[in-house]
């Protein structure tokens, strides 16, 4: 089946003093490549995220962002009580000595100061961890998913333009004849005009023509074609990831239009073979972001 690289993924963890967001965004890509963004107190599972990234997503420029919100202030910061206190006693002499009569919001102005709350250090405890770690892989079997849809997106389109070069294929058989005794009957015309019949042989005239016919004939070119754009649909149906599969072989189909196009000496074959051109690019085009 069939899997884009575009995709997103999203899942939210409630713990008891915090909840946390995780969100994965994946775009085309030669190769996977993470890049994460972690509060600290995840940092030191970084190694173990990636690799369970790799497990679900092969392919892919992925960004991986884990954010939490505090939902319990009290137990995550804790009040500097020795520090309040130095505070009040330097505050309550200053008021006094300027007599001021503030006293009952000198608390309220030392709560302000730095330091006067202190962040308790966060660790990470393995049943958090493991809480954290099903909603993480709920995220990426989400992002999955959607590239799995948008996959399929892509499947119906390429399918279509593949089988709409073989249409064109199919159409060239109507101008191959017109295009060989336009031709012969180019080369007669113009020997006639610049040699007398008596002058050349006719008989080696005759093989020198077949020889040309032959070096510009495209059924090779035309039973490649059409071999590579069967095999290009068999491929599409595969079950593991086919992008770069499917590039390569957009490749080899490439060269025989190419090549039918070099031959054809024919207006009506090249303008088919610029439009199966246009369906390939659109194609190729498409394979950029299929895994």
């Amino acid at each position: 089946m069939m899997q884009s690289m575009t995709g997103f993924g999203k899942a939210t963890c409630e713990l008891p003093d915090k909840s946390v967001t995780i969100e994965i965004k994946s775009l085309n890509s030669k190769q996977l490549d993470i890049y994460a963004r972690l509060p600290n107190i995840y940092k030191e599972k970084e190694l173990e995220l990636r690799n369970l990234v790799s497990k679900y997503l092969v392919r892919g420029k992925v960004e991986f962002t884990i954010t939490y919100e505090i939902t319990d202030i009290a137990s995550s910061a804790k009040i500097n009580i020795p520090l309040v206190k130095e505070y009040y006693q330097q505050l309550k002499a200053l008021n006094n000595e300027l007599d001021g009569d503030s006293k009952n919001s000198l608390l309220q102005i030392i709560m302000r100061f730095p330091d006067a709350l202190v962040a308790e250090k966060e660790e990470l405890s393995e049943a958090e961890w493991n809480k954290l770690s099903k909603k993480i892989a709920e995220a990426l079997e989400g992002i999955n998913s959607f590239r799995i849809q948008e996959g399929a997106a892509l499947e119906r389109d390429i399918t279509g333009r593949i089988q709409k070069i073989l249409d064109l294929l199919n159409d060239l058989a109507q101008f191959e004849a017109e295009r060989i005794d336009r031709i012969r009957d180019k080369i007669n015309d113009s020997l006639k005009v610049n040699f007398d019949q008596d002058k050349y042989d006719e008989n080696r005239f005759e093989q020198e023509l077949i020889y040309y016919l032959e070096k510009i004939d495209i059924t090779e070119e035309k039973v490649r074609l059409q071999n590579h754009c069967s095999f290009f649909q068999e491929v599409l149906k595969e079950k593991e990831p086919v992008g770069k599969k499917l590039s390569f072989i957009a490749q080899e189909i490439g060269r025989e239009i190419n090549t039918i196009g070099s031959k054809a000496n024919h207006s009506d074959i090249q303008r088919l073979v610029v439009m199966m051109k246009d369906e390939l690019e659109k194609i190729k085009e498409q394979l950029m972001n299929v895994l």
